[in-house]
């Protein structure tokens, strides 16, 4: 089979008789940028794909008012760069799915990122990219140029535009442009933890932190089973060097009920956060799932699943569960929902990926709201390629 060529525009002007053309012909568009997040999602080899990485590049960077518009196609490392040299990082913690897949990081780009909707252990504290986007351009599937949020010339009456797109994974419109907050970098952290502790205790020490004034910025822990037999549960810290030492006696005192508390030295903290990017400890040749869940439910999710062969880490001070688990998909979705949750099949080979839809499925009324928000950006489904099970 004669796989669709590309298209790469490189103009809104561009995008829009891409789309329009793609209407005309019944083609769908896939949208893709850095190619990080390709594994997720039902294969979609009918679809053309539409390649995003000409939007590339920084549009105005005033770091004076911590506003930042790029191309949406820009990679996550060219905007590290920028803003670490002006001593300053994205409002939120943006998640790259790109070592999740093989690939390096910082290759994701920030319209992937934000169109996934997707942070990192930070999202405790920092929020959401849908909560410090801004504003965007964009082409919607009827082939019309959006503006929406912060520099509005022509928005849609009715929807929340920022909010729509974070999460939305390119079923609504191509950003082509977004407006980003961004927030000084911290010039100090600290990070503390206790060894030892299970599934329930590790989630019952980090609610004890997250309920306390330590203005906690990341809780995680990874079980003994996936850092060479001690199980670590680490709360992270981040601010003026004065607040962080004094926040992080605090964390002493509060955490000693639950174990004896380790202050861990830069490389060695940021060795282990790192494992909640990379996800290397659960490798690459499982099925992995990414579970949400009220903290509270963390243990009994995992508790089941790990009797059926699941490893798994807590993120979000056990909100986050990331689970490899090679059995049956029903079991890891049954759990989710008994926990009152969701659970997104992120990665797994395509056979799985084409009966097992990547996304929870959704309760009957917010599916049909869902489908009428698509057919008000998509009416004809130029953007419907069936990666998510839900052609038009």
């Amino acid at each position: 089979m004669t796989m669709p060529v590309s298209i790469r525009p490189a103009s809104a002007e561009e995008l829009i008789d891409a789309v329009l053309s793609a209407q005309r012909d019944g083609r769908t568009l896939a949208i893709h940028g850095g190619g990080s997040k390709a594994g997720t999602g039902r294969p979609t080899p009918d679809a053309t794909p539409l390649d995003m990485t000409g939007f590339a590049g920084v549009i105005d960077y005033d770091p004076a008012e911590l506003v930042l518009t790029v191309g949406a196609g820009t990679p996550l490392a060219d905007i590290d760069a920028l803003v670490r040299a002006e001593g300053q990082r994205l409002a939120f913690d943006p998640f790259d799915h790109g070592p999740l897949f093989g690939q390096p990081p910082g290759k994701a780009t920030i319209g992937g990122v934000v169109g996934a909707g997707v942070a990192g252990s930070r999202r405790l504290s920092a929020g959401a990219p849908r909560d410090h986007l801004l504003g965007f351009r964009a082409v919607s599937g009827r082939g019309e140029a959006l503006l929406a949020g912060a520099k509005v010339v022509k928005n849609v009456t009715g929807y929340d535009l920022p909010k729509l797109a974070a999460g939305s994974w390119g079923r609504l419109f191509a950003m082509t442009e977004l407006t980003l907050k961004v927030l000084p970098r911290p010039s100090f952290a600290a990070t503390r933890a206790v060894a030892g502790l299970d599934g329930g205790q590790a989630v019952a020490a980090m609610a004890a932190a997250m309920g306390s004034q330590a203005e906690v910025a990341a809780a995680a822990h990874i079980p003994a089973e996936l850092n060479g037999g001690v199980a670590l549960t680490m709360v992270r810290v981040e601010g003026f060097e004065p607040s962080v030492r004094a926040r992080g006696a605090m964390l002493d005192a509060l955490l000693a009920g639950h174990g004896p508390v380790e202050a861990l030295g830069g490389d060695e903290a940021d060795a282990l956060w790192d494992i909640l990017r990379t996800l290397a400890p659960l490798g690459q040749d499982r099925p992995l799932w990414r579970v949400n869940v009220a903290p509270s439910q963390g243990p009994a999710v995992v508790g089941g699943l790990a009797q059926q062969g699941a490893s798994w880490l807590f993120d979000w001070a056990g909100g986050l569960i990331w689970l490899a688990f090679d059995g049956d998909a029903a079991l890891v979705r049954a759990a989710a929902e008994r926990a009152g949750g969701h659970a997104t099949l992120v990665r797994a080979p395509a056979p799985l990926r084409e009966t097992v839809p990547a996304q929870h499925p959704a309760a009957p009324g917010v599916a049909a709201l869902e489908s009428r928000i698509r057919r008000a950006f998509d009416p004809m489904g130029v953007f419907e390629t069936g990666r998510f099970g839900d052609r038009a």
